[in-house]
């Protein structure tokens, strides 16, 4: 790596994988964390997802951070620690990045692989970023692994991954981010907007089947790294809006009645049932800006496409539910202890 280029392993351990998959496949209504979908294979579908005409998030997205990322980093401010939060492929960032001007850009995704490969190339187009990629779940409590200068921290969290959780999990999130960043931190973070299911489910059900080889993929990372024995021709993919809960729900539909083995265990499905594998939520403007609210953040700018598919907001961090987190500040890394258990 060069000078320019820092990388901290904070992996989750496959034992971690293991039981968190061994306990989403006892429940009644069995589930698999979305979070394993980014192996290298997976993260290489996502891209490709991210191309598809159906799939208006990312181009939306980028074409809003385009118009409007000097004002965005007119609010958030420059020469900042800017983490951000499931990185993937880097590409948004580039669009901020002479904007933003960080003094160091530390980009945390849970794919190693990719994140090495994002990284790198990176570097080349910007070779004076100091760039530190942290390897970690971010989805649990993690260490920030440098501080700079007690300088001011920022926070770019695209891609609307905060719809992945459900609100109070979302909150909770939001609310460590937050630690992280400390008070007057800000924070940019994607959003999509609720709109016509129909324009919905054509993004997750796309006619070239990238989107269920990417659902379907999940089962064979499971099958390749805790020797499991999935049928990956036994179970199709299913997307829907669900517009009760305001989300798309993914599922991974055994289509017929069979066992899998896993670690030693046997695990039966019925024709017909489902392992819930992602939400993504959708939210309005005002129902966003009430959950950062209560995670202890205030709206300070929302920035929108001309048809109101896709929200960026900046969020400043102002303080967070004490009963749920504490923060320790030790020779400048944050570290994070639950004072609660969720």
């Amino acid at each position: 790596m060069s000078a320019r280029l820092r990388f901290t392993d904070l992996h989750p351990q496959p034992a971690d994988m293991r039981a968190e998959v061994i306990t989403g496949l006892s429940r009644r209504r069995k589930q698999l964390p979305s979070k394993y979908f980014y192996d290298r294979c997976g993260s290489r579908l996502f891209d490709a997802i991210t191309e598809l005409p159906e799939y208006y998030p990312t181009r939306t997205e980028i074409g809003i951070l385009e118009r409007y990322g000097n004002e965005m980093a007119d609010l958030v401010g420059r020469e900042a620690l800017l983490v951000e939060l499931g990185s993937g492929s880097s590409y948004k960032i580039r669009v901020l990045l002479q904007a933003l001007k960080p003094a160091v850009y530390m980009p945390v995704d849970i794919s190693r692989e990719h994140l090495l490969a994002s990284v790198a190339s990176l570097a080349q187009s910007f070779d004076e970023l100091e760039i530190h990629a942290v390897c970690a779940d971010y989805s649990a409590p993690f260490a920030l692994p440098l501080d700079v200068n007690g300088g001011v921290h920022a926070a770019f969290f695209p891609s609307s991954s905060i719809g992945n959780f459900d609100p109070d999990e979302g909150r909770q999130l939001l609310e460590r981010i937050g630690i992280l960043l400390g008070a007057g931190g800000k924070l940019l973070i994607g959003v999509d907007l609720i709109k016509d299911a129909s324009m919905l489910n054509a993004a997750y059900n796309d006619t070239r089947g990238i989107t269920a080889d990417f659902n379907t993929n999940l089962l064979r990372r499971i099958n390749r790294e805790l020797n499991a024995n999935f049928n990956l021709e036994a179970f199709r993919h299913e997307a829907y809006y669900n517009s009760v809960e305001q989300r798309i729900e993914m599922h991974l539909v055994s289509v017929a009645d069979q066992q899998v083995s896993l670690a030693g265990k046997r695990f039966s499905f019925r024709e017909g049932e489902s392992i819930h594998t992602e939400n993504s939520y959708k939210y309005s403007i005002e129902g966003f800006h009430a959950l950062a609210g209560e995670a202890g953040y205030e709206a300070k700018r929302v920035w929108t496409d001309p048809d109101d598919l896709f929200s960026v907001h900046c969020l400043r961090f102002v303080g967070s539910s004490p009963e749920l987190f504490g923060a320790v500040w030790r020779t400048g890394r944050v570290a994070l202890r639950r004072t609660k258990a969720r």
